[in-house]
């Protein structure tokens, strides 16, 4: 893989597309990692208890795998990633057995000098469960 090059980018190009399938176990290990362990993300009875539809993923395990595509593209060196917001707008519910599809699209929004940003759209069921998800990348 070579590296992008900014003189090779266009507005609207996506760059990296990904599907990636949470699993239960996968959010237990992420509370470990952590430290978070709220119960709503791997108890259906505390879940249920809050109102939630369901255990939900983890925010910031979300927003991480979200950015991975936009990392393996710039050939694995995260630290051409020199910012990256988001907000979160719709909970990831993580089934007991199927787990929860998130769809990633990463595509080129602003070109400027030496950095690109690079808009993310991630949807679970359809629907967008981060707004506003920008990664501003160096690539000199």
């Amino acid at each position: 893989m070579t590296r992008p090059r900014i003189s090779d980018l266009t507005v609207g190009e996506v760059v990296a597309e990904r599907t990636v399938t949470l699993h239960r176990d996968e959010l237990v290990r992420y509370a470990g990692a952590s430290g978070d362990f709220n119960p709503i993300h791997y108890r259906d009875d505390v879940a249920a208890d809050a109102g939630l539809p369901g255990v939900l993923a983890h925010g910031m395990l979300t927003m991480g795998l979200a950015v991975q595509p936009v990392v393996d593209w710039l050939d694995g060196d995260s630290g051409r990633v020199v910012d990256y917001q988001t907000r979160f707008t719709r909970p990831v519910v993580v089934d007991p057995v199927d787990g929860a599809e998130l769809t990633i699209v990463a595509k080129v929004g602003v070109l400027e000098e030496r950095y690109a940003r690079i808009d993310l759209t991630v949807s679970f069921g359809g629907q967008t469960v981060l707004g506003k998800a920008q990664v501003r990348v160096d690539l000199e």
